[in-house]
């Protein structure tokens, strides 16, 4: 079995292949502090996907090169975690360092580009050479999307493979497939959140978030809605703290002029009050978009979740990251900047969720024979190989 390193970990690994964040349980010791929890599912469904007996960090900021040494000679492979790693803002601290003294392979497991609302994308040069690097030491290198094997292809990295991301994967079913109930079944919803928003990457930002806001108190006056953040900090507060950070949280988003001029109407604020959710452990969520009928909203991991789990999903796109992922995967998605009012009636068609159906076998398989290309020891099994297609096998 592998033993493996990973580089831009998000969060402790538990149980050999789960995932939750640091210190998750000293909740005060980071109710302040804001980090994505939807990285943490990329991380643990990367997890999910692979054979391996050890895992450990590969260090790229103040890296000690007699480690890294060591590292050449007792593991076999590092990882990328899947992530938007490619935009101009990109820090990559000493990786490039760290990448000309390692020997073994560094995987690119699903990472992405991020395109600014106008003008083309320019990387730095640290990011070609790290990119660059990475290609060089695989077979191929994985994005999320077309997008992003068009920005490599442009700076010349040409071994390039579209594998979409590890958390639609997390189940492991090459077979997966969304069937959709009749819409008056649909009772308990998830609305994913991001209420915090730049407008380096959505062309409109009053648009954002009062067609977010309206959605949202839309779903909750029609079913059961649970509201499923992933990381601010008033929404951590508002789902998890004591009554005093509560009403910091409150205080907060009112002194934050979008948040309080296009956002947090009243009927919003007690939504936030009593339907939030968040959790640290990225388990918690699996738990909770299972018990769901649907999963709709702005966040990527959060919506790709549900999927993986059977539960149908609707993206709403609003920047490049999020229109890359609905078209990789073929998901129903409305486009926030369109102009249009959404109506749930129009996306609640099987024949839409056969197309996302069939395209995730594909990208499946595709994902598959990366890691096999890139002589990685993986879980993931070819459609023949499924416990579905065994079951039918027995049966004829």
């Amino acid at each position: 079995m592998a033993r493996i390193l990973v580089m831009i970990p998000s969060g402790e690994v538990y149980d050999h292949d789960n995932v939750r964040w640091y210190r998750y349980a000293d909740l005060a010791s980071h109710i302040n502090h804001y980090h994505n929890i939807g990285d943490a599912f990329v991380y643990d469904s990367s997890l999910k996907l692979l054979n391996f007996e050890k895992i450990d960090v590969l260090p790229i900021a103040n890296p000690d090169m007699a480690l890294i040494d060591r590292l050449n000679a007792e593991y076999d492979y590092a990882f990328l975690r899947g992530s938007n790693y490619i935009h101009a803002q990109m820090n990559w601290s000493q990786t490039a360092d760290v990448l000309r003294r390692l020997k073994i392979p560094v995987i690119g497991f699903g990472i992405g580009a991020q395109a600014p609302v106008s003008g083309k994308l320019e990387l730095s040069e640290e990011s070609k050479t790290v990119l660059k690097l990475m290609a060089d030491s695989t077979a191929s290198l994985g994005v999320r999307g077309a997008y992003s094997a068009e920005v490599l292809n442009e700076i010349g990295i040409k071994n390039v493979r579209i594998i979409g991301c590890p958390t639609a994967f997390r189940a492991n079913k090459p077979d997966l497939a969304i069937t959709l109930p009749p819409l008056e079944e649909v009772k308990k919803v998830g609305v994913t959140l991001r209420r915090e928003v730049s407008p380096t990457y959505a062309q409109n930002i009053k648009r954002y978030l009062t067609f977010h806001r309206d959605l949202v108190k839309m779903l909750a006056g029609r079913f059961d809605a649970t509201l499923m953040a992933q990381g601010e900090i008033e929404e951590k507060k508002l789902a998890l703290g004591t009554l005093e950070q509560k009403e910091e949280a409150i205080a907060a988003l009112r002194l934050n002029r979008w948040a309080d001029e296009w956002y947090l109407d009243g009927e919003m604020e007690q939504l936030y009050r009593s339907r939030m959710f968040y959790s640290d452990v990225v388990a918690e969520y699996e738990q909770l978009v299972r018990r769901l009928d649907l999963v709709l909203g702005y966040r990527l991991h959060g919506n790709l979740m549900a999927l993986a789990n059977g539960t149908p999903s609707i993206y709403f796109t609003y920047d490049s990251r999020t229109v890359e992922f609905a078209e990789t995967f073929r998901i129903p998605s409305f486009d926030v900047f369109e102009g249009t009012e959404f109506k749930l009636e129009d996306y609640w068609q099987q024949s839409l969720f056969d197309r996302f159906n069939t395209t995730y076998a594909k990208v499946y398989a595709a994902m598959r024979d990366f890691l096999v290309e890139n002589k990685i020891d993986t879980k993931m099994v070819g459609a023949e190989q499924s416990p579905e297609a065994e079951a039918e096998r027995k049966v004829a």
